[in-house]
């Protein structure tokens, strides 16, 4: 069975959650996740948390479509 692709991914602090908050945009569906990485996770550290994310959702995603705003 073929892996989907998602388009792009979002990282961003949800400071009423204080957790990350991954999105993962797949056309027009968006997925959101929380991640347990601490507040002061380096990005790269959460672009690949992003990319595992996606992949246990069932979708492929480049690391060069995530960004990270932290």
């Amino acid at each position: 069975m073929p892996v989907l692709q998602a388009d792009r991914a979002e990282v961003s602090w949800d400071s009423e959650k204080s957790k990350w908050l991954v999105r993962i945009y797949i056309g027009d569906e968006v997925i959101r996740r929380h991640s347990k990485a601490s507040r002061n996770t380096d990005p790269e550290t959460l672009r690949t948390d992003a990319i595992k994310t996606a992949k246990d959702e069932g979708y492929d995603l480049a690391g060069d479509k995530v960004a990270v705003q932290a």
